[in-house]
């Protein structure tokens, strides 16, 4: 690869702002970020992407776990025109034929201009997103996207990032944001190593793509050897390496946890599924339209505690980054926990149920 090829294959830097990329939005450290785990954090700003609806057909489809529970497809531009590009840790907002939104991790090459790949797990009591896909999307059903977006970028040591290695970790379906990360790392020979993690082989997608990057990676499963430690995740993690991190809350929160006081060594994590609660409260709320009054637990969300309740509620990303989720309140006092709503916007009413919640014994009223 020359020289100029290396820095064309580069993610852009998110650090310096003469290669921002215009489609990427990097969220706070609670959804998928940057952090030294020595308390401090870093955000980086960037502008909205305001592009055209893009119109996607399965073009493919294939089983890629042996399980049969996850399945590939790749999506090219209706129209035939190239794709726009993207770089490792991008993600599709995918409105599906039923309406719903939701988001997967583009985990194909990001040099290929002609189609993109993602892979979704069957997930039965998900949501219905992962199921819809299962079962509705065949080849040649047609869904729309607004782009790629990236909250989950990678920065290559060498070129921007003061760390000196790369470690990898995923967790099951948490493999798709990274594998696009090991290839670029192989191309440009950065010393990088992974631990990929599942509870067997059965269940873990692409480990013939895995397998063809040699002893770079460790594969663990929980029925051989099993629940792995923060420390069989993370391996000897010295001080210049960059931990990139994707799957379950319990890997996660284990692999945060081990690297507290570790200024040395840079996490980067991205979630699939909604954080924890923490600190919260019981309350509830009132849907205007209707009078119906949910009861939300100390421990789980309004958006949760609507869906319990039958009460329909728009909804993507669970982390309080996308704003699909945006309601107005008419009434009650809002705990605000998302990083995405502007202080004006707060003021006229506006809340996003998926992460913010009422303040404790309040009542809130909210327009659906």
């Amino acid at each position: 690869m020359s020289l100029r090829e290396r820095y064309r294959a580069l993610p852009p830097n998110p650090f310096r702002r003469r290669r921002r990329d215009m489609l990427i939005g990097v969220a706070g450290a609670v959804i998928s970020g940057m952090e030294t785990v020595s308390g401090r954090a870093r955000r980086v700003r960037l502008p909205d992407a305001h592009d055209s609806t893009l119109m996607l057909t399965v073009v493919e489809r294939s089983v890629v776990a042996h399980d049969e529970n996850v399945v590939a497809l790749r999506l090219a531009a209706a129209d035939h025109r190239p794709l726009p590009r993207w770089h490792p840790g991008s993600h599709l907002d995918i409105e599906l034929p039923s309406g719903r939104l939701r988001q997967y991790s583009l985990c194909g090459d990001p040099q290929d201009r002609d189609s993109y790949r993602i892979a979704v797990r069957r997930i039965p009591d998900g949501g219905g997103g992962s199921v819809e896909v299962h079962d509705v999307l065949d080849v040649g059903a047609t869904v729309a996207t607004h782009g790629p977006r990236n909250a989950f970028p990678l920065t290559v040591p060498g070129y921007g990032s003061p760390t000196r290695r790369l470690r990898f970790i995923a967790g099951g379906i948490g493999i798709t944001p990274i594998l696009p990360m090991l290839g670029l790392a192989q191309r440009l020979g950065v010393d990088w190593s992974m631990v990929y993690t599942g509870r067997s082989r059965d269940s873990l997608p692409f480990l013939d793509e895995l397998g063809a990057l040699g002893g770079h990676v460790e594969i663990r499963t929980d029925d051989v050897a099993g629940l792995p430690s923060a420390d069989d995740l993370l391996g000897d993690c010295p001080d210049g390496t960059a931990v990139y991190a994707c799957g379950p809350a319990a890997l996660l929160t284990a692999v945060r946890a081990r690297l507290v006081g570790r200024a040395g060594v840079e996490l980067h994590f991205e979630r699939f599924a909604a954080p924890p609660v923490v600190d919260g409260t019981a309350f509830t709320a009132t849907v205007a339209s209707t009078g119906a009054t949910v009861e939300v637990g100390a421990d789980e969300t309004l958006l949760a505690a609507l869906t319990r309740s039958g009460v329909p509620a728009r909804y993507s990303c669970r982390q309080g980054f996308c704003g699909t989720c945006r309601a107005r309140v008419l009434a009650g006092e809002v705990d605000h926990r998302d990083a995405l709503l502007t202080d004006p916007e707060r003021a006229a009413g506006q809340m996003l149920i998926c992460v913010s919640r009422g303040a404790e014994g309040t009542d809130l009223t909210l327009d659906l």
